[in-house]
C-alpha cells in the first residue's frame, strides 16, 4: 500500500496534478510562469499593403492565412492599434503582421517590414 501511495504521489507531481505546491509551499499561491511560457513568440502573417488611410488609422492588406483568427487569405481593411504603425508605409510594401480582435474589430497589433 505504501508503494502504491508513493507511485501515485510521484505520478501526480510529474503530471502537474492539482496537489502540486507552488515554489513558496503555499498551495493557494499560483506558480510563477517560466520565462519560456511568458514570452511566447508572436504568430505573424504575411501581407502586402494595398492602401494606407492615416486619417482613419486603417490599412488595407492582401494577406495570407491568419492562424490566430482562423482566417483564410484575402484582402481586407484593418484598424491599427497604433497609428504610428502606418508611418512610412505605402501601397506595394510587404509586411509581416499580427492581428487580433480588439473591442470587436479585427486590429493589426504588431507589424514589421517583411524580409526581401
Amino acid at each position: 500500500m505504501l508503494i502504491l501511495r508513493h507511485c501515485l504521489s510521484a505520478a501526480l507531481t510529474l503530471a502537474g496534478g492539482a496537489h502540486a505546491q507552488a515554489p513558496g509551499g503555499d498551495p493557494a499561491t499560483p506558480p510563477t510562469p517560466s520565462a519560456s511560457s511568458a514570452a511566447a513568440p508572436l504568430a505573424l502573417s504575411d501581407g502586402e499593403v494595398r492602401k494606407v488611410d492615416r486619417e482613419q488609422g486603417k490599412i488595407t492588406l492582401k494577406h495570407g492565412p491568419i492562424a490566430s483568427l482562423e482566417m483564410p487569405p484575402m484582402t481586407m481593411v484593418f484598424k491599427v492599434a497604433d497609428p504610428k504603425m502606418l508611418d512610412g508605409l505605402k501601397a506595394g510594401d510587404r509586411v509581416r503582421f499580427a492581428a487580433d480582435r480588439v473591442n470587436g474589430a479585427i486590429t493589426v497589433t504588431a507589424m514589421q517590414p517583411a524580409a526581401r
